[in-house]
Order: C-alpha cells, then sequence, then structure tokens
C-alpha cells in the first residue's frame, strides 16, 4: 500500500512542477493613440490644468442640488442595482478559483438488505444490516491552464463590473444636474411668460379704454386679445414639462415620482458656475477616467482569458479521484482495519475526437476577442467625440448669450417706446404687438440660454467622466 501511495504522490510532484503552463495569448493592454490637445480647446472659455471631477457639481453653488446628489449616492435603485452586479461578479469569480483545490465529498448510509429466498443458504438470515461512511475525492490538475485563464477571466469581468458601477455614477450625477437645471429654467420662463401676460393683459384693457371712448378700431381690441390669449396658451406646456422634471427627479432619487414637488415648487435661479474658466484635462486622461473606457478594456481582459480557458480542453486532463470507505455488517465493527475500502490513483482523459468541436469554439472565442476590441476602440473615439461637442457647444452657447441679452435690452425698451407713442396716436397697434411678442421671444430665450450653457458644462464634466477619483495606483 505504501509503495502504491509513494508512486502516486511522486506523480502527482512530477506534475505540479511541470504545471505551470498556461496556453493561449497572454492579454496585452491595447495601445490608443491619442492627441496631444484638445480641438476645441482653443476657446477661450477653457484653460489647461487638472480639472477637479471628483464633485463637479459643487461649482454650480447650489445647495438643493448638492442635496440631491447625495440623497442619489444612497437610494438610485440603478446604483443599487450595479452594486449587486459587483457582489454577483465577485461571487462568480470565488466559483472559478475553488477549481484550483479538490471536491472532497463526505456520505454515509445505513441499510436493511434482504436477498431472495434462492440467494440465501440454508439457515442464514434473509435480512442483513449494512452500514457505510466514507469520503470521496476529485481533483483536476491545471496543467494547461484552463482554470488559471478562468479565474483571470472572472477577475477582469469582476473588475468590469466595478467600472460599470462608476459608470453608473458618472451618468446619474450628470442625469440629476441636468433635470434640476430644466426645473429651474422651466420655472424662470413660466415666470417670464406669466409676466408678459399680465402686462398683455394692461395693454388689452387699454385698447378697450380706447376703443370704447371711438379712438381705436376693434380691430385692436381683437388683436390684443389674441396676442394675450396665445402668451397664456403657451404656459400649461412649460408646466407640464416642469412636472416630469420634478418627477425625474424623484426617480433619479429613488423615491416617488411626485415626493420632490412640494420641496422644489418654489421658483429660484437658474444654476449657474462660479468658475469663470474650466481646466482641461489631456485626452489621455480619458484612457483613467472614463469608467465606460475602462470598463470596456476590462471585458476585453475577460474575453481574451477565454481563448486560453477554452484552447485546454485540446489537451489531456488529469485528474487526481479518490475515496476511503468503511463497510460493516455492524456499528461495532465499523472502524475495524478489516472494512476499510480506498481507492486512489490518477486518471486521464484525451477528447482525441470531437468533430472539431473544441477548435471552432478556440476560434469562436478569438472573434469574440475581435468584436470586443472593436467595441473598446469605438468607445475611446465616441468618448473623444462628446468631449469635444460639449467643449464646442459651451463655447458656442457663450458666444450667443451676449447677443441674447442685447437683444432682449433692445425689445424691453423698444415695448416702452412703442407704448407711449400708441398711446400718444403716433403709431398703429400691430408695432405694439410685434414689439410684446418680440420681448416675450427674447426673455425666453434668454432664459433658455442660461440654461443651456449650465447643461453644456454638466455634458462637459459627464464627458470628461467626472463623478468619481481614479486611485492613484493600480
Amino acid at each position: 500500500m505504501k509503495k502504491h501511495l509513494l508512486s502516486s504522490f511522486a506523480i502527482f510532484g512530477v506534475i505540479l512542477l511541470n504545471g505551470c503552463m498556461s496556453v493561449g495569448p497572454n492579454y496585452e493592454e491595447p495601445e490608443t493613440v491619442l492627441p496631444d490637445a484638445w480641438h476645441a480647446a482653443v476657446q477661450e472659455e477653457f484653460e489647461s490644468g487638472e480639472p477637479d471631477l471628483q464633485t463637479w457639481w459643487t461649482v454650480f453653488g447650489d445647495d438643493m442640488l448638492n442635496a440631491l446628489i447625495t440623497k442619489a449616492s444612497t437610494n438610485n435603485l440603478d446604483l443599487k442595482t450595479a452594486a449587486a452586479r459587483i457582489e454577483q461578479a465577485a461571487a462568480l469569480r470565488g466559483v472559478s478559483a475553488s477549481q484550483y483545490w479538490p471536491d472532497i465529498v463526505a456520505g454515509g448510509a445505513a441499510n436493511v438488505v434482504q436477498s431472495t429466498t434462492a440467494q440465501t443458504p440454508p439457515g442464514t438470515d434473509r435480512q442483513s444490516d449494512l452500514y457505510q461512511a466514507g469520503l470521496s475525492m476529485a481533483w483536476e490538475l491545471d496543467l494547461w491552464g484552463r482554470v488559471r485563464r478562468s479565474v483571470e477571466s472572472a477577475d477582469a469581468s469582476l473588475q468590469a463590473s466595478i467600472e460599470n458601477y462608476r459608470d453608473i455614477l458618472v451618468v446619474l450625477y450628470a442625469d440629476i444636474a441636468t433635470s434640476y437645471i430644466d426645473v429651474r429654467t422651466l420655472q424662470e420662463r413660466i415666470t417670464l411668460a406669466k409676466n408678459n401676460l399680465e402686462a398683455q393683459l394692461e395693454t388689452m384693457e387699454l385698447t378697450q379704454n380706447r376703443f370704447d371712448s371711438g379712438l381705436v378700431p376693434a380691430l385692436d381690441v381683437s388683436q390684443s386679445q389674441l396676442n394675450s390669449s396665445r402668451t397664456e396658451s403657451a404656459i400649461p406646456p412649460l408646466k407640464q414639462s416642469l412636472i416630469e422634471a420634478i418627477n425625474r427627479l424623484g426617480v433619479l432619487t429613488g423615491e416617488m415620482p411626485y415626493a420632490l414637488l412640494k420641496e422644489l415648487e418654489a421658483p429660484q435661479p437658474i444654476p449657474a458656475s462660479t468658475a469663470t474658466k474650466i481646466a482641461l484635462g489631456v485626452p489621455a486622461e480619458l484612457l483613467r477616467q472614463r469608467p465606460d473606457i475602462r470598463r470596456a478594456e476590462r471585458e476585453l481582459a475577460a474575453q481574451n482569458a477565454l481563448i486560453g480557458a477554452t484552447q485546454a480542453e485540446l489537451y489531456p486532463t488529469l485528474t487526481l479521484p479518490g475515496s476511503l470507505t468503511l463497510e460493516a455488517p455492524s456499528s461495532g465493527d465499523f472502524f475495524s482495519s478489516d472494512n476499510v475500502v480506498y481507492s486512489f490513483g490518477p486518471q486521464l482523459r484525451w477528447n482525441i475526437f470531437s468533430a472539431g468541436r473544441i477548435r471552432n469554439q478556440v476560434d469562436a472565442e478569438r472573434a469574440g476577442t475581435k468584436a470586443v476590441r472593436y467595441v473598446y476602440e469605438q468607445t475611446v473615439l465616441l468618448a473623444l467625440e462628446e468631449v469635444e461637442g460639449s467643449m464646442a457647444a459651451y463655447a458656442n452657447e457663450q458666444d450667443r448669450i451676449g447677443s441674447l441679452e442685447t437683444a432682449e435690452e433692445a425689445a424691453q425698451k423698444s415695448v416702452d417706446l412703442v407704448t407711449e407713442l400708441y398711446k400718444s396716436g403716433l403709431t398703429d397697434f400691430q408695432n405694439v404687438l410685434n414689439m410684446e411678442q418680440a420681448l416675450l421671444e427674447q426673455q425666453d430665450a434668454l432664459a433658455t440660454s442660461h440654461g443651456q450653457i449650465s447643461l453644456n458644462l454638466v455634458s462637459i464634466y459627464k464627458a470628461l467622466g467626472g463623478g468619481w477619483s481614479p486611485p492613484t495606483e493600480e
């Protein structure tokens, strides 16, 4: 017995010494060539430097926005789902790593066996007892790295799920800021529309009085009614959009859609950045900062490892099985050496013929790796496009708002002047209508532009991957 055991363990030792090979390609991070600087960075609104991305929303200096971000960090259901996915990936990684170790199963039985009369010798009881207890073991030696590649893939998948959580953080914070800015912008637009409606109703009263005095035709009264009714009809759609934006914030913070109605019903100024210029890093920082790029890279690593895990099936599999069983007709004789049954020795299995199944599966994993690499490269390009586009949008809206401010001032002055001329009978009512309509349009456009500048700033921080900080060393 000892001789056989020593021989088996000698074989086992030789295998371990030589079983350090992992078939399949070793993973190499993709080389990504990025530009040295942003094309849109020539705009005067931007400056070089290290941007503060972890808590970028504080640049607006809005306590309500900060509170909503904090609430969403703990209550958002998409975020909780992503956290659960991380737990799942960690557990699956443990499943893969468990294959390094042998499976040991314990079992036992107590049976009463009755044989037939023909099978029972004369004078022998047909019934007998049989007690069994034992251990069985199966240990696959990872000769070709199948287990190691599987664990490598599981490790990368776990890391990808962490990056997915971070990516949801980035999107969530940007969505909250976007919806909050929409709320304040819509409130401003509703206020402006109501103010203009009030002024137009005063104009309608003026035309009615002048008509009653026989100074103007009935057409002036009808046109004035048309103007005020048109302005009044624009308010309900704005209110509907406001309710939708508030409801959206409720869901993003993990609450009922209407939960924030009272909290946000009082109009507040549109959030504006307190920074005079926006600091931007270099394009290469996107590889480190954008979680979607990091996730795509980890998914590539996970897929690459599957090539080796599948390719290992082309080679022999060596398993060390063993069993130790105690069998006795009575419990009193259970631990007698005469009742010990054992077996131990290596077993070899080799898929000599599988009609190309394994090789085709290897080819499928190689093609899958190629596809995931293209996804990674496309993710990088889309990230660059998103940053460049949001920077250009922010800069162009900054240029536009100056003209809108000038136009709004001119429209307000024109309304005052044309109203006085109309009262004096020096101009017709059509000019008054035109100027009132122009004033409402310019004020609405200016409020929308203020909101759009803040929205474009949010887009920049989102495109840069703001909302978390990468570790210094990984």
